[in-house]
């Protein structure tokens, strides 16, 4: 085998150059449209091998432990019962009963039924915590009531895209769970910090559909008000989503119960409240736990190999060797943290955002907890976690492979994409002034953390 390393120009090249040369490997990896756990690990096994200079043991003594210590944490079992949760919120009918009460108080405005999406959308994400599954199960539900009432196609997949993003940002939220983890932040700090962006998020696309609406006047048809006692009937109907969020959320920070054993209670509760609406039988019950079961076990494929990989970059010296070097420059926090977060904005237009915050959150978390933006560790990086999430899911609407359009896009093939491209771009725009907004008042993000 030694011949053969020899022959390598990679035999030659200390550990932080091995670590450089394995980030275009990765893209490279990923361009060949091989999974991102799979990636990860194969570069994290790869750097490990050649940083050993080809002895195997430590290789075989990090697969034993690193395996080991990733699937038998506690704080990991969070991500299946907030699967299921949104499994079970998806079959219970409580995204029905979201969007009609929001289209019963909005649908009669200019714009109104657009609105009520991105409402139900808010709601659906404060039981969902997926973007993917917020956009798709508020696409079946609202996608027919928008046509119905005349709105655009473009306009229409367009909305249910970018309101389908508020389901990883507002609590509780899959890919905040593993930021706190990575960062070995506190998940209920997290989970309140994110509160207000979302409030921001949601009010912000709101905006964006009322310019939009009178820029162009016919891409949105109008509606007739409903009378007030309908409209406090269809409100009436949105209990279970309430009572759920309240218990789940408010059961955490009241301190009843941990984040898991909370999630533990929202998957609980949904599942009884699918139940009791008749839309949960055995058949249906079988096929959300094996639908759990998938996304769980590429959730945490994907964690696996970022933990091989990451631990090789740490190996490698890399992150130490990117802080101190940027340190070294002597640029401004606020410029270094703005770089990075264009990157995040670039990159998330082609990653995942679960692959994006595993592969670089180890690398960019450093430099940033470095550098003195005038609040506390803790502070830091809180903000930045929500910072990070929000840039991130920017870019699962961005064109031109945003993955919310592709998903949005599936289920109304009626709609040109491009069509969508040119109307997501209005809801882009409100993003970045958001994104804006939060960077230059930190204390908007931290308000709620004691």
């Amino acid at each position: 085998m030694q011949w053969f390393l020899d022959l390598l120009p990679l035999s030659d090249l200390s550990r932080i150059e091995l670590g450089f040369w394995s980030f275009p490997i990765l893209l490279g990896l990923i361009f060949l449209r091989a999974p991102i756990g799979l990636a990860m690990l194969l570069c994290g096994f790869g750097g490990w091998y050649f940083a050993m200079n080809g002895n195997p043991t430590p290789l075989l003594a990090k697969l034993k432990s690193e395996t080991y210590s990733t699937f038998s944490s506690y704080s990991l079992t969070i991500i299946p019962m907030f699967l299921l949760m949104g499994q079970f919120a998806t079959l219970s009918g409580m995204s029905t009963a979201l969007f009609k009460a929001a289209e019963s108080f909005l649908g009669h405005r200019r714009g109104g039924v657009a609105m009520a999406a991105v409402g139900a959308c808010a709601g659906f994400g404060a039981i969902c915590g997926s973007s993917l599954a917020t956009a798709a199960t508020m696409s079946r539900v609202a996608l027919p009531e928008l046509r119905r009432y005349g709105y655009s196609g473009g306009f229409s997949t367009a909305t249910l895209a970018a309101g389908g993003t508020l389901g990883i940002l507002i609590p509780p939220s899959v890919i905040l769970v593993i930021y706190a983890i990575i960062t070995e932040q506190n998940i209920a700090k997290l989970f309140l910090a994110a509160f207000i962006p979302g409030i921001l998020a949601a009010v912000g696309y709101v905006l964006t559909i009322s310019i939009y609406v009178r820029l162009y006047p016919d891409s949105a048809g109008t509606r007739q008000p409903q009378p007030m006692s309908e409209r406090w009937k269809a409100l009436a109907e949105t209990w279970p989503v309430l009572l759920i969020f309240g218990l789940v959320v408010g059961g955490i920070y009241a301190g009843w119960f941990t984040p898991t054993e909370g999630s533990a209670v929202g998957a609980a509760g949904t599942g009884l409240v699918a139940l009791v609406s008749g839309n949960l039988n055995w058949a249906v019950f079988r096929d959300s736990l094996i639908g759990t079961a998938k996304t769980t076990a590429m959730i945490f494929f994907i964690v696996l190999g970022a933990g091989f990989y990451n631990g090789f970059l740490a190996l490698s010296g890399v992150p130490q060797f990117m802080a101190d070097y940027v340190l070294g420059q002597g640029l401004s926090p606020w410029v270094v943290l703005i770089i990075i977060l264009f990157f995040y904005l670039v990159f998330g237009c082609v990653m995942d955002s679960l692959s994006m915050i595993l592969l670089t959150v180890p690398i960019f978390f450093p430099v940033i907890s470095a550098m003195d933006f005038g609040m506390s560790p803790e502070h830091v990086a809180i903000w930045f976690g929500i910072l990070v999430l929000i840039v991130v899911e920017v870019g699962l609407i961005t064109p031109p492979v945003g993955m919310n359009l592709f998903i949005i896009n599936a289920m109304d093939r009626t709609t040109p994409i491009t069509e969508t491209y040119k109307a997501v771009m209005f809801f882009v725009g409100s993003d970045i002034v958001r994104v804006a907004i939060l960077v230059a008042f930190p204390a908007i993000t931290l308000f709620l953390i004691p």
